[in-house]
């Protein structure tokens, strides 16, 4: 059964103040995913020493790595990037609408692959949403507009995820659960997992969401001894089943009897 992993990864660096890629890679390695979806790299900047973080978590879990940066200046990179073991194919990467007359706001991008699990090519979309209110309803127009989602080539299934900075009350998270299924809804879980911050989680802002055609069997809020210093947030993990035709329809009744 595939498993999904999202992990906003605060550049590598530990709430214990120690930056170490190594350790996020051995805090995936423990969940074997198949598709790890991470926000917040850096890519040679001096800040973090230089290192390509993408590929150095890449190389040390045995993945492929598809890469988008988000901010770039001069040789420093900064972005998202999507992980798999499985054969991928990056479709887009692109930057997300910010807010008129704020230039000075991060910048903010997502990306596209789709990946081959359990013989079925699953659309894999991965974001960092935005720190202001209008400025995240304006991303998540683009991404479920015809660009992203609601391109032709986006079939199902599909699997929206990242961190959103949107909590379950927002209207962000709402305008998303109008059209797809939050993951950890689907799991009926006795009390939703937060991921932020790390060390004493309270905020649920990083999510997975899914289309139609996705079975939710397990969501997991990776809280063990070492996910807690690693960055300040918690990985997110969601273990699945891709439905076919009959049974499909059926669970989707079940999810909305």
């Amino acid at each position: 059964m595939p498993r999904i992993l999202t992990y906003n990864v605060h550049r590598c660096l530990g709430t214990d103040g120690r930056l170490s890629p190594a350790r996020i890679a051995d805090v995936i390695a423990a969940y074997e995913p198949d598709v790890v979806a991470l926000q917040e790299l850096d890519v040679g900047r001096v800040r973090t020493g230089s290192v390509d973080q993408a590929h150095a978590i890449a190389q040390a879990l045995g993945m492929h790595v598809h890469f988008h940066a988000s901010m770039r200046v001069l040789e420093e990179e900064y972005g998202n990037a999507i992980l798999t073991p499985r054969p991928s194919k990056l479709i887009k990467a692109e930057a997300l609408p910010g807010l008129a007359g704020k230039p000075r706001l991060e910048p903010r991008g997502a990306l596209w692959a789709s990946i081959n699990l359990a013989g079925t090519n699953v659309q894999i979309i991965n974001t960092h949403l935005g720190l202001r209110r209008h400025e995240r309803l304006a991303q998540v127009n683009a991404l479920l507009g015809p660009h992203w989602l609601g391109h032709q080539s986006c079939r199902e299934p599909a699997i929206l995820l990242g961190d959103f900075n949107a909590t379950p009350r927002s209207r962000t998270y709402q305008r998303l659960t109008a059209q797809l299924w939050d993951a950890q809804a689907l799991a009926k879980l006795p009390k939703p997992r937060a991921t932020f911050p790390s060390r004493l989680p309270l905020l649920r802002i990083d999510h997975v969401f899914v289309s139609r055609g996705i079975a939710v069997q397990r969501v997991e809020a990776v809280r063990t001894p070492l996910a807690r210093i690693a960055s300040d947030h918690l990985p997110l993990l969601v273990e699945f089943q891709i439905l076919r035709g009959k049974v499909h329809q059926a669970s989707m009744a079940q999810a909305h009897g």
